[in-house]
């Protein structure tokens, strides 16, 4: 038998709905789409907001969060680790110690972010 998912608060995904709902068109579009392929990886992950951008958590641990900016996407990976363990993976975009940046209209294929979701939650349930 399979642990419950943690119960989601309804006003917290509001305030996920809120924040999407501010983004311009585009980049919404590319942001709920990330946000699906999060969702599907990690379906026991909760959602939040987080230092003001959408996030997911994980085992009461921060998993990955997103947001958009002026000229551009982010995909917060929060780790250094698993983005060095995926570097080639990550061949071509623009990212830094733990963030893939990507243009609202050339979004994330669903294989990489599930693979960097899934590598997050294997790094989370190390140290839990």
């Amino acid at each position: 038998m399979s642990p419950a998912k943690p119960t989601q608060d309804p006003a917290t995904l509001q305030e996920v709905e809120n924040f999407l709902a501010g983004v311009p068109a585009e980049q919404r579009s590319a942001l709920e789409r990330l946000r699906d392929q999060i969702r599907a990886a990690a379906p026991e992950a909760i959602e939040m907001i987080s230092y003001g951008v959408p996030a997911f958590k994980y085992k009461g641990r921060s998993l990955v969060s997103y947001a958009a900016a002026k000229s551009h996407c982010s995909f917060f990976v929060q780790s250094p680790a698993v983005m060095e363990a995926h570097v080639e993976m990550l061949a071509g975009y623009n990212i830094s110690k733990d963030t893939v940046r990507f243009q609202p209209e050339q979004p994330l294929p669903e294989e990489l972010v599930h693979t960097l979701v899934l590598a997050r939650m294997a790094e989370t349930n190390t140290k839990a």
